[in-house]
């Protein structure tokens, strides 16, 4: 096995759309970083329920931690309350935190695309985020309704695009497909 040690370079990636697999495609790359021996931070915005990332990560120790700050369910644009408000505040003071430090070489603020969309957090706020970033941090943001300003500011972007999904036939979401 060949470790990487810390990245020369970290870039800002998006994926983003309507489609299934955004966070799923970012688990993707931090398995591949976990592999190389990157340390990775998962931010989750707005989940807050038993995940199963939440508990396969967990043997991996202070190599890969998740951290939700969502009260879990679903929120409505327009209907976010002020404890979503507060634990979007919260959730952001984090990832200031975590992207200034450096501590971790990957680090996934997951849903945040839909925090901006639900104005819990803003487009200057997230860009003032990036920049002030440890330079080796490789930063994923995912989540639905990315905005123009977040995509242009970003290395690489990736829409999923929903051909056929289960979910109009009926099927309910499912523990260990999709949560």
């Amino acid at each position: 096995m060949i470790l990487v040690g810390k990245l020369e370079q970290g870039l800002v990636q998006i994926y983003t759309g309507e489609g299934k697999g955004k966070t799923t495609a970012a688990l993707g790359l931090a398995l591949r970083a976990l592999g190389r021996g990157l340390k990775v931070f998962m931010l989750q915005f707005l989940k807050g329920d038993d995940t199963g990332e939440l508990f396969s990560t967990q043997q991996f120790g202070d190599k890969f931690v998740i951290r939700q700050t969502g009260l879990g369910g679903f929120i409505r644009k327009g209907k976010a309350g002020p404890e979503d408000a507060q634990r979007a505040k919260e959730a952001m003071n984090l990832a200031k935190d975590i992207l200034r430090r450096g501590d971790y070489d990957l680090v996934i603020l997951d849903e945040i695309n839909v925090a901006l969309y639900f104005e819990l957090v803003s487009v200057p706020e997230v860009l003032k985020l990036l920049q002030a970033r440890a330079p080796h941090v490789e930063v994923v943001l995912t989540g639905r309704y990315a905005p123009q300003e977040i995509i242009e500011a970003a290395d690489l972007v990736t829409e999923m695009k929903n051909i056929k999904h289960y979910y109009h036939a009926g099927v309910k979401a499912r523990k260990g497909i999709e949560s």
